[in-house]
């Protein structure tokens, strides 16, 4: 470990020194690159060379034992060394993981309503919310594509993207079925109702990953529902994108150009491909593994929201860690929990050989 920590020391020592090189600023595409390896390399050389300082004062504290007016201190002092480099050695450990290929894309996110009816809608719509005001607190950009709503606010299906710096790393976790439990405002009896929602996270999908056959797909034009006055009655700027060969349908209302929600349609339906693809490739490896944070299976629940009992609990996890407060969940503030997961995560990986 100790000598591929060495060599990431000089990799980020040559970028430093490149970077430092006025000519590379004027290669936008190089300086974009060697910004980002900086800031991939930087945290994990930060904490080598915390490691090997608690190394050093290891060994001048030994050294300072073979004084015995000064054996007392160096002890204390030899205890606090050891504990900080035990404490960096599996913070390395961590850092070292394989990343997620993904942790640096934009993320398509869908919610759609499951059991409980309405109920069931009104819930997916309160996710909605949720996710809305946990990229404003992360500083992402949540677009909604596509929306279908019932009367009375709900949301049957709702696709939206999400940009920002670290939108996937953050949102992976969330894939599965989330469970509400409450008291549907239109109960009259106060009874306790049981409804849910299922989320589907996807890394949003460049072209040059993967390409389409224009020969595969099937493009409509129809008119936009829901507001905007005249120009939903008199242009037909909403694309539907079918993929012939595997029947995936795309929707896009949103923008007033047609040409704009084609090219956004397109980016969805490049992304779900992607995925699916990504998910037969990964099957194998998914069976083996025994965590199943951020696989994505639908069918598990992985979260309940209990009204009555003021908290939320991820059933991934374990312990008291499992249990979050509900208020401070529904109105976006997830990083808590998020954290938890990533450490859940790193965790399983760690104990499966960093797999």
């Amino acid at each position: 470990m100790l000598e591929k920590l060495k060599k990431i020391e000089q990799r980020l020592e040559d970028v430093q020194q490149k970077l430092a090189d006025p000519a590379v600023y004027t290669d936008r595409e190089l300086l974009a690159k060697l910004s980002r390896e900086q800031k991939e390399l930087t945290p994990v050389v930060e904490v080598y060379r915390a490691y090997l300082r608690a190394e050093s004062d290891c060994a001048d504290a030994l050294e300072m034992m073979a004084d015995p007016e000064m054996k007392e201190l160096a002890q204390e002092e030899l205890n606090r060394a050891k504990a900080e480099k035990e404490r960096l050695q599996e913070e390395l450990k961590l850092l070292l993981l394989p990343r997620d290929p993904n942790d640096g894309k934009n993320v398509i996110l869908e919610i759609r309503a499951g059991i409980g009816g309405e109920e069931g809608a009104l819930f997916a719509a309160d996710l909605l919310r949720m996710y809305t005001m946990y990229a404003e607190r992360r500083g992402f950009k949540l677009e909604i594509v596509n929306e279908n709503v019932t009367e009375l606010g709900g949301i049957k299906e709702v696709s939206a993207t999400v940009e920002g710096e670290g939108a996937w790393s953050r949102l992976k976790f969330e894939a599965g079925t989330h469970r509400v439990q409450r008291v549907p405002e239109t109960e009259s009896q106060g009874r306790i109702q049981t409804s849910a929602a299922t989320v589907a996270v996807m890394p949003e999908a460049e072209e040059v990953e993967f390409s389409i056959d224009q020969k595969d797909l099937q493009i409509d034009t129809y008119r936009s529902s829901g507001a905007g006055g005249q120009h939903v009655n008199k242009t037909e700027s909403a694309i539907r994108i079918t993929h012939l060969p595997t029947g995936t349908v795309v929707e896009c209302q949103d923008e007033r150009s047609q040409y704009k929600n084609k090219d956004r349609a397109m980016k969805i339906l490049r992304s779900k491909l992607y995925e699916a693809e990504k998910a037969r490739h990964d099957a194998a490896i998914a069976a083996e593994r025994k965590s199943q944070v951020g696989t994505g299976d639908r069918s598990g629940k992985i979260r309940t929201y209990n009204f009555p009992q003021n908290r939320v609990t991820d059933h991934r996890l374990t312990g008291e860690n499992k249990n979050f407060n509900i208020d401070a969940v529904i109105n976006g503030d997830l990083d808590a929990m998020i954290d938890a997961l990533t450490v859940f995560d790193q965790t399983a990986r760690l104990q499966e050989g960093g797999e």
